[in-house]
């Protein structure tokens, strides 16, 4: 049987800080929103810039704190690369109205603006800097004399 695809991957800016908050089980839970904006030409020739937003959320799993580093780290306006799985959900508002979202569930995060940086545009006054990056559990080679040949140095 054929097993299908569910993966996104999209680069920008975060439009507010995250929002962090946590679930009955403990696990913490964090909200934050990106923008991706792109450039087209419209049917008069002059060029346009479309901006898409994307709700994103992170989740804390055993020993893996993604929830954690994305509330920790992200900041307004900063850019970030984030991949995920999209997921629909429906809920009903304070109005008793069904609606429906959908988010992105990050499985990785890469901040692509230096932590110092105020607004997330540049590389700062001391050149660009590494940033943290988040990702899912990695599974170990099922040998571990095969892990020892995977070693970069």
């Amino acid at each position: 049987m054929a097993r299908g695809l569910n993966k996104v991957q999209i680069i920008g800016n975060l439009g507010a800080d995250p929002e962090m908050r946590y679930i009955p089980s403990g696990a913490g839970v964090t909200n934050f929103r990106v923008a991706v904006s792109r450039n087209r030409r419209g049917t008069d020739g002059t060029m346009a810039e479309e901006t898409e937003w994307f709700r994103c959320v992170a989740f804390d799993s055993a020993g893996y704190k993604l929830a954690e580093i994305c509330n920790q780290y992200l900041r307004k306006g900063q850019k970030v690369y984030v991949e995920g799985r999209l997921q629909t959900r429906k809920y009903t508002d304070k109005d008793g109205i069904e609606r429906t979202s959908v988010e992105i569930v990050a499985s990785e995060m890469v901040m692509l603006s230096g932590r110092d940086e105020e607004n997330g545009h540049g590389e700062g006054m001391g050149g660009p800097q590494r940033a943290p990056v988040a990702s899912g559990p990695r599974r170990a080679p099922a040998n571990d004399d095969d892990y020892e040949n995977d070693v970069p140095f």
